[in-house]
């Protein structure tokens, strides 16, 4: 059977797994990306899990016309509550916000931690999530970013380190990696650069605006701010 097409988004993800994994894919929709992952041989088994009976009953049908339910086991599950710990090695979580992202690794703490790999496409709260990661002990160990439909998708593969290794100090150099993402910027990446260039024109209307309105305010504070980081940004690129 033909192997299925995935969008940019979507394969870049699936770009990030170690082959020979077992998966969680955490929100798992409609479960093209667990398909994908058997189809390839990126993945021995997959546990396709997500909170919301529909979508999960879509998966269901999918995973039976390819014929791999020897491969892929669907479960309703809240983040990775019906998870047993130790039955996966790399969890692949998007299509959320880092908020909820953060919530669920909190929650499953435990089994979170006992994976080799996260892959996390957080879509809200970058900075948040990128220093709730290091507080909790993960190393981002690689970034990638995608435009599609107009929208910016940036994600990261991320390892549980030793509690030791973990403190890092918050100078000026970790936080523009904490708002941009270090390899992002060290790899010159050309998406991040199309991001940087959209987000600094919007500022620099914005504050435009708001001086030619003649209005002193806090916004127009964080928008020179956002403007500096965005220039040390683009000294990488």
């Amino acid at each position: 059977m033909k192997t299925i097409e995935l969008s940019a988004r979507m394969q870049a993800l699936v770009n990030m797994v170690s082959e020979g994994s077992v998966v969680c894919d955490v929100g798992c929709d409609h479960g093209w990306v667990s398909i994908y992952l058997i189809q390839k041989g990126i993945a021995q088994r997959v546990y396709a899990m997500d909170v919301r009976t529909g979508p999960l009953e879509r998966a269901k049908e999918h995973i039976a016309r390819y014929q791999l339910e020897e491969f892929i086991e669907t479960r309703l599950s809240d983040g990775l509550t019906n998870l047993q710990a130790g039955e996966a090695d790399c969890m692949i979580c998007a299509g959320m916000g880092g908020p909820l992202m953060m919530k669920i690794l909190t929650e499953s703490k435990e089994k979170a931690r006992g994976m080799k790999e996260l892959i996390l496409q957080p879509q809200s709260e970058l900075v948040l999530f990128r220093r709730f990661l290091r507080k909790e002990g993960y190393k981002i160990v690689a970034e990638d970013m995608v435009l599609e439909d107009g929208k910016f998708y940036p994600m990261m593969k991320v390892k549980p380190i030793e509690r030791l290794e973990r403190l890092k100090e918050d100078t000026d150099e970790q936080k523009l990696w904490d708002t941009y993402g270090e390899y992002l910027l060290k790899e010159k990446h050309p998406v991040l650069k199309q991001y940087l260039l959209k987000a600094k024109e919007q500022a620099q209307s914005l504050l435009q605006h708001l001086n030619e309105k003649g209005t002193a305010s806090e916004r127009k504070v964080q928008l020179q701010e956002e403007l500096e980081l965005l220039e040390k940004a683009m000294g990488y690129m």
